[in-house]
């Protein structure tokens, strides 16, 4: 495969839609049917990326200042990789940039994902599994042990293709946190969403007196898990876990995504009688 590059010329001042134009018939001649258009008006297409019987989805959208001046902006997909291997590929994908300023870099950052994936053991890929048709079991069990406390799913939030949508228990310990983690992810619709971010406070008594135990986690979603826990702890809740999941829509939403998450949180809360007026 040839790697597409950026010659060092006096640019006309559309050239910017000119290279992006050849980049385009490039790739998609590259790729076939890996590569497909989500949106011709904002110039967004996803590329699958398939190694090690893995799948990734990764969406580009090209803004007008492409190559020449910005990056392009993107979002993975890989619902089955952790959040560590996530940020690990983000940060590698933001390396190529670096390494190529100027240049068109879609080519770049679909191999770099390539290269990724094979470095994942099909040994690993294995393990999941198993661990996968085990865990309804393993859910089984710990419900004899902890019972799943009530989940209220929140209303639909949706923006340029994106889908949000809120779900919230009453916790009081970190086994109902898991539980209840679990539970969700037996629904096949929200174990495939782009992100499951999560937030809770638990408040707990003791003869020393009152701590709260808190945490988040963003699914790759960068920065989300933060504002999530501030405003969990803004609205005052204790003993509730939020789990706000994401469906992409391949239309990069920029920071109204933070905006939604933050509605779906309140919204869900409220649903729930637990908003503090």
């Amino acid at each position: 495969m040839k790697i597409i590059k950026v010659e060092n010329i006096k640019k006309h001042p559309d050239s910017g839609i000119r290279e992006q134009d050849e980049e385009i018939e490039a790739l998609s001649s590259i790729y076939g049917d890996d590569w497909s258009t989500e949106s011709d008006v904002t110039r967004t297409f996803r590329i699958r990326v398939v190694e090690n019987q893995q799948e990734a989805l990764l969406y580009v959208t090209m803004p007008p200042e492409y190559p020449s001046k910005s990056p392009p902006k993107f979002e993975l997909s890989a619902p089955w990789m952790d959040r560590k291997e996530k940020v690990k590929l983000h940060q590698a994908l933001n390396d190529v940039y670096l390494e190529c300023i100027g240049e068109t870099v879609i080519y770049q950052w679909v191999e770099k994902v390539r290269e990724i994936l094979l470095t994942m053991k099909p040994e690993k890929k294995e393990i999941k599994q198993k661990q996968d048709r085990r865990s309804p079991d393993v859910v089984q069990n710990l419900s004899q042990n902890v019972p799943c406390p009530e989940i209220i799913h929140g209303e639909v939030i949706v923006d340029r293709k994106s889908i949000f949508q809120g779900h919230l228990a009453v916790v009081k310990s970190l086994e109902e946190v898991n539980v209840v983690l679990q539970k969700l992810k037996e629904n096949k619709k929200i174990m495939n969403a782009t992100h499951n971010m999560y937030a809770y406070r638990i408040e707990r008594k003791t003869d020393k007196g009152t701590t709260i135990l808190q945490d988040c986690d963003e699914d790759g979603e960068a920065h989300a898990g933060g504002r999530m826990m501030k405003l969990i702890q803004i609205l005052d809740q204790k003993n509730t876990l939020v789990v706000i999941s994401r469906w992409y829509g391949g239309i990069q939403l920029g920071p109204d995504r933070f905006r939604h998450i933050s509605n779906a949180m309140r919204q869900v809360i409220e649903q729930a009688g637990l908003l503090k007026k």
